[in-house]
């Protein structure tokens, strides 16, 4: 087929490369505008990487309602769009213009999680089981009806960037076979119950919030890893926790009698929290490098009976 491909972070990579091995011609790939990082210096999305490896046009506007971005869409002539986390909404005239409409690649089970972060919604709300669903999209927040839809468990340890990797691959599959079935598969309408929405991770709701249950922070630990990272402060310094467990409810000190304020460093790298224990396994001080829990307390870390912020 002749397609457009519309996507930005490593999660996209593997469907280009997919849709490329398949055969199909990818005749423009859109993805975002650089964006400063590393001290301003503009940095470029992992898809406009490798789809410039690929020998691949690449474009990038910034808006897609301007004239000439829509006139350059249509004039592809395109069978169909295929989109995977591309980051901007499409307008009506960009999902009219291929012949058979636009696919997206969604890391989801819709309706649930729909929106921006599935993945991390998905573990901070500790469901079991994310999959992909491949969608005809439509002007609503992936509201379209479902052309493929696969569940995969969610591993009990599994961190956004390893679950991110895992749906990467299983969509990559998933719309190489959707195209090559397309006439055959028969949409269906997205139910009504269940929806969920899945809002952008914004940087605050990853420092640790010690009034909260342990097995709360031991997801928001995994759905923050790798990226932007959960943290809380040590003297005055952040200092993020890249791997944790949730434990018991005993907050209880050696020799104390009575349960410690959360965010007090218990014996053996524990902190207390509203319920629970959580157990810090790896950090990584501001400006050190990361390593075990039992490296960094016998270092400059706290001691027992500490608070952390």
């Amino acid at each position: 087929m002749r397609l457009a491909f519309m996507g930005t972070p490593a999660f996209a990579v593997p469907a280009l490369e997919a849709l490329v091995a398949a055969g199909h011609d990818v005749r423009a790939v859109y993805t975002q505008p650089p964006r400063p990082a590393n001290r301003g210096q503009l940095t470029r999305s992992a898809v406009h990487e490798r789809a410039e490896a690929l020998g691949l046009e690449v474009r990038t506007p910034a808006r897609l309602r301007a004239a000439d971005v829509v006139d350059g869409f249509a004039a592809l002539d395109a069978d169909a769009a295929v989109v995977a986390a591309y980051g901007l909404i499409l307008p009506p005239a960009l999902l009219a213009a291929p012949r058979l409409g636009c696919l997206n690649i969604h890391a989801s089970l819709l309706p649930r999680w729909r929106g921006a972060a599935p993945i991390q919604r998905a573990l901070l709300a500790g469901d079991g089981e994310t999959g992909i669903t491949i969608m005809q999209m439509d002007e609503g927040l992936d509201t379209g009806p479902m052309l493929l839809r696969r569940a995969v468990p969610i591993g009990c340890s599994e961190t956004a960037g390893a679950l991110t990797g895992r749906l990467a691959a299983l969509g990559a599959e998933m719309i190489v076979e959707a195209l090559a079935h397309l006439p055959e598969l028969l949409p269906e309408p997205q139910p009504a119950e269940g929806a969920t929405v899945a809002p952008k991770i914004d940087k605050a709701e990853a420092r640790i919030d010690w009034h909260c249950d342990a097995a709360f922070l031991a997801r928001l630990v995994r759905a923050m890893a790798p990226a932007p990272g959960a943290w809380f402060c040590h003297a005055g310094q952040r200092v993020k926790l890249l791997a944790a467990r949730a434990e018991g409810k005993d907050h209880r000190p050696a020799g104390a009698g009575a349960a410690a304020t959360p965010g007090t460093l218990v014996e053996g790298g524990r902190v207390a929290c509203a319920e629970g224990l959580l157990q810090l396994e790896t950090v990584q001080p501001a400006g050190g490098r990361a390593m075990p829990v039992a490296d960094w307390l016998r270092g400059r870390g706290p001691r027992p009976g500490e608070r952390l912020g």
